[in-house]
């Protein structure tokens, strides 16, 4: 198995960055974050899911440094409650997963990722309430929240349909423009 370790596996000389992606990874967290309030309105409909897939499939493990810059913005915002427990673990779900299927082409397939993760977001968040509230409660927290997931599985298909493999390739450029680290 020479050649195929895994990207979040790996040594610590290979995990520093360079000044270029440094900023880059910063100013990418920063615009999911910023693209996130600019959704705001609607309900559960963001380009969070669509962009940590981007990042994954882009940066391989160094894809956790934009979603960190991401989650660290929303920690600073609205504070530190339960569901940034959830925060700490659900994105790299969804950026081992895209990792996984990185060879996939088709928007199809992304889109159909992006919306299977929306729809399961509330079940995947569910354990962190099963431990401080008891099964009883995750289970009614996470069938009271199924509208909500619903319109994060619609949301996240259209998103990643439309927009993944255009950003991907722009993603790619980027990248490569910087010249990776």
């Amino acid at each position: 198995m020479t050649g195929t370790r895994s990207p979040w596996c790996i040594r610590l000389a290979e995990r520093r960055l360079t000044l270029r992606e440094t900023a880059l990874f910063g100013i990418l967290g920063g615009m999911t974050f910023l693209a996130k309030m600019v959704m705001a309105g609607l309900p559960n409909i963001e380009p969070v899911s669509l962009m940590v897939m981007l990042f994954a499939v882009t940066f391989g493990r160094k894809a956790l440094y934009p979603i960190y810059a991401y989650v660290l913005l929303e920690f600073v915002l609205y504070g530190l409650n339960l569901w940034s427990v959830n925060y700490l673990y659900i994105w790299l779900i969804l950026a081992a997963a895209a990792w996984l299927l990185r060879g996939m082409t088709h928007p199809l397939g992304w889109a159909l990722l992006s919306g299977v993760f929306g729809l399961l977001f509330g079940m995947l968040c569910a354990p962190v309430y099963a431990v401080t509230g008891g099964w009883a409660f995750a289970v009614s927290w996470w069938i009271s929240g199924i509208p909500y997931d619903l319109a994060h599985c619609a949301g996240n298909f259209v998103l990643a349909l439309v927009l993944f493999v255009p950003l991907r390739g722009l993603a790619d450029r980027l990248y490569r423009g910087i010249g990776r680290g």
